[in-house]
């Protein structure tokens, strides 16, 4: 399936998602990933620093969904798709290029792998605020206090 403008402008805004594989024993696992980020329009893609069970569910089911979120409007997309795990290779050597160009440097001495998501299906995610007449301005005003208030 081919990405949305809107889908690829939350994920490059956002740069976290929190990425969902299946353990072995068939319980959910669930991490996030700072460096969740847009390959081209059919992928996206995160930098394996510190995800070892993530990896090895991979390795053993490359079922994968990744939720991405604007905190502040509460608006974002699911997406479900299969993974593959890249070490030196053209797509490897690339998705540090993107990374790079989207200033995500300081990691890449501790990058280890590449994991490439073919998106097959996607979905918006939306807040129940928005079913009962809010709009983003209000929520993004709301939101935007509450944080505000917590590190205030």
């Amino acid at each position: 399936m081919k990405l949305t403008d809107d889908m690829r402008r939350v994920v490059l805004e956002q740069r976290l998602g929190f990425h969902a594989t299946v353990c072995p024993d068939g319980t959910p696992n669930l991490s996030p990933k700072g460096t969740t980020s847009v390959y081209d329009d059919e992928h996206l893609f995160f930098a394996e620093i510190r995800s070892p069970r993530t990896i090895e569910n991979l390795r053993a089911n490359p079922a994968i969904e990744v939720n991405v979120v604007d905190p502040i409007v509460r608006k974002g997309f699911r997406f479900k798709g299969t993974a593959t795990l890249h070490d030196g290779d053209e797509v490897h050597r690339r998705a540090l290029e993107l990374l790079r160009e989207r200033d995500y440097g300081d990691y890449e001495e501790r990058l280890r792998l590449i994991v490439l998501i073919r998106v097959e299906r996607a979905e918006p995610l939306t807040s129940p605020a928005y079913d009962v007449g809010h709009t983003a301005d209000e929520l993004a005003a709301q939101y935007l206090e509450h944080y505000r208030s917590l590190h205030g």
